[in-house]
């Protein structure tokens, strides 16, 4: 009983050398785990129900003659760039360089 204590208190502190082959087990079990975890053990929610609802922002340059897009022409250009005919445009915020002249639109899309 004292000497499993003793081992999850080594394992638990790291107190293992570099060049033991506990340390390269310790090193192996968490590479295992970084790379052979499912994406969905980390996604928050129902599953289904977060890809329906889920919120990206895309970055598109509109050429303009200095009147500001309308929200359903940037959703035209959107669903024709990305491909997705069910985008639709949540908001849309200009986004300007160091004059304060508009460069682009940042787009928030569903």
């Amino acid at each position: 009983m004292k000497t499993l204590w003793e081992t999850i208190k080594k394992i638990f502190f790291w107190s293992y050398g570099r060049t033991t082959w506990q340390y390269d087990l310790l090193c192996l079990l968490i590479l295992a785990f970084v790379f052979l975890t499912p994406k969905s053990w980390f996604e928050r929610g129902e599953p289904g129900l977060q890809r329906k609802h889920r919120t990206d922002t895309a970055r598109i340059i509109v050429l303009t003659d200095g009147t500001e897009p309308d929200a359903r022409q940037l959703e035209r250009r959107l669903r024709l760039v990305t491909g997705r005919p069910d985008l639709a445009v949540v908001a849309v915020a200009p986004a300007r360089d160091s004059q304060g002249k508009t460069v682009a639109y940042e787009v928030d899309i569903r």
